[in-house]
């Protein structure tokens, strides 16, 4: 057990639409559904990080705004250093990076790059790492699955998330158990040694389903989403969130108290259901 009940909840959401007319009324709401941070991916197809956050800060006030994650593959470190610095300014401190060395092979390909090996690719976000550091103004966050990836983060970011999940060689997820998850989390606070207690730790949940009977409707999901899993596995994991909204809320806190999840972040399409859980856990 960590007990980590002192660190108050944090909750962010991902944006994965278009950037098209509604993304600054999208913006918007998110700020007005209470999550503490906006976050982007880096994904081809999907709108470009940098532009979509300058806009997210000219319509927002408090809501921080980050990137999970930046594919260090594709950036030059120092020009991104600039923008990131850029949007700092613009936004009146509010930017976390979050940075990572990628997993879609696609797109490592459309753009030309080698795709390589996970340890080359982690040999790539190393580098990039060491001439972006000094130049940093804003947290940072990394984060992942594997070993050495989560040893990185443990010993180099201020955030650390997990994943939760494994890829396979062209960048397919697939989620692992509970029980794994907890080992992964073991694996970064041990790296972490005595920065343990000042890292600030992170869950990405993937699935978000409010209901009244929460087996059945998480055996549907597990069928669809996890099928190499069993029930008990499925609904251990703290990438998985169902029931009601007591009884999400009080998994969510079970979860800070025994894994030190403290800053939890869902995908667009379940912001609007973790409405009613942010307010739950917030009213104690």
């Amino acid at each position: 057990m960590i007990d980590d009940g002192g660190r108050p909840f944090r909750f962010g959401v991902v944006l994965l639409g278009d950037a098209t007319p509604t993304w600054t009324q999208r913006c918007r709401r998110v700020e007005a559904l209470g999550f503490d941070t906006l976050l982007v991916a880096d994904h081809l197809g999907r709108p470009g990080p940098f532009t979509a956050l300058g806009a997210a800060a000219g319509v927002t006030e408090r809501t921080r705004l980050g990137t999970l994650v930046l594919n260090a593959a594709f950036h030059d470190p120092v020009l991104l250093a600039r923008e990131m610095a850029t949007l700092d300014t613009l936004s009146g401190g509010r930017v976390e990076l979050g940075l990572g060395a990628g997993y879609v092979r696609s797109e490592f390909d459309a753009l030309g790059i080698p795709y390589g090996t996970a340890g080359e690719r982690l040999d790539g976000l190393e580098r990039c790492l060491d001439r972006l550091a000094p130049l940093l103004t804003m947290p940072l966050f990394l984060g992942g699955n594997g070993d050495r990836m989560l040893r990185i983060a443990a010993q180099r970011a201020r955030i650390v998330g997990f994943s939760g999940t494994t890829t396979d060689r062209e960048g397919r997820l697939s989620l692992i158990a509970g029980s794994s998850y907890a080992e992964r989390v073991d694996h970064a606070r041990s790296a972490a040694g005595d920065r343990a207690g000042e890292i600030e730790w992170n869950a990405l949940l993937q699935v978000v389903e409010i209901t009244d009977d929460r087996e059945r409707t998480a055996e549907e999901l597990r069928r669809a989403r996890a099928p190499h899993l069993t029930l008990d596995e499925f609904l251990a994991a703290p990438t998985v969130l169902v029931g009601t909204v007591d009884e999400m809320a009080a998994e969510l806190e079970r979860r800070r108290r025994d894994l030190g999840l403290s800053y939890i972040t869902v995908l667009e399409p379940a912001m609007e259901s973790m409405r009613a859980v942010l307010a739950r856990v917030r009213a104690g």
